[in-house]
């Protein structure tokens, strides 16, 4: 597993900018009733899966491009932490949902990946009349009209802005987390199955916020539970959005 940190090249600017509208209106759509949705952190040994829904308008696409908008996995961290105030200015609207490590063991990954995205899309202020979904599976608990996307945070710029912001979110978290759980090396991996992250379950034990369905094929990480109740150290909020208040959670 890798930490998805790359620093892939950017698609060309008229591919992002031209893809939404296009979409949408290929939909009866406008482009301001679209919202793209990401997930990011589902391969991760450790913490919830996160996901954000983001809106545009027609007169952000430009500048967005322009800034370098594009998947985040391509990004370094400090270029997306450079972009999402960008983002954030320029959104229409959006919205953060996450899914808990204990929600990850009890309904596997992509059930609770999906929850993580009707939570995201459930934050935002108007349902929205399309959602286009990164990858090829649809979201099967959103009963309105969605158009899944293959490799969509290349390809259409809401979805791009949503990778980034949940992305960070998820970063922000575990920079946090790695305080209450030091030893894990979690701010230098973000939960991903390093051999840094292995070496420290194979000697310590894993955290309550740990997957436990996921270390398996680690010697000896799924036995204990090393720290306080999973109950006191779940994070609180389902989709906080990074420096504003919580919005409540679907």
């Amino acid at each position: 597993m890798t930490n998805g940190d790359g620093d892939g090249d950017a698609p060309p600017l008229e591919a992002l900018a031209g893809e939404d509208p296009q979409r949408g209106t290929a939909a009866g759509v406008a482009l301001t009733s679209l919202a793209g949705v990401d997930e990011v952190g589902r391969g991760c040994l450790f913490g919830p899966v996160f996901a954000a829904a983001c809106c545009l308008n027609a007169a952000a696409l430009p500048i967005l491009a322009a800034a370098g908008i594009q998947d985040s996995k391509a990004l370094k961290p400090a270029c997306r932490q450079r972009l999402l105030p960008v983002i954030l200015r320029l959104a229409t609207d959006w919205g953060l949902g996450q899914a808990s490590a204990r929600e990850i063991d009890q309904g596997g990954i992509r059930a609770a990946t999906e929850l993580a995205m009707v939570r995201a899309l459930q934050r935002l202020a108007k349902v929205p009349q399309l959602v286009l979904v990164d990858g090829k599976l649809k979201l099967r608990p959103w009963r309105n009209p969605q158009q899944t996307v293959v490799r969509g945070d290349q390809r259409c710029l809401t979805i791009a802005c949503a990778s980034i912001v949940a992305k960070q979110a998820r970063d922000d978290l575990l920079l946090r987390l790695d305080q209450r759980f030091p030893g894990y090396g979690l701010a230098a991996h973000k939960g991903y199955g390093t051999a840094q992250h292995q070496a420290a379950l194979q000697r310590l034990g894993p955290t309550p916020l740990h997957r436990l369905s996921f270390l398996g094929k680690i010697p000896g990480a799924a036995e204990g539970i090393r720290g306080t109740p999973r109950r006191s150290q779940e994070p609180r909020s389902q989709g906080a959005r990074p420096g504003s208040p919580a919005k409540a959670s679907g």
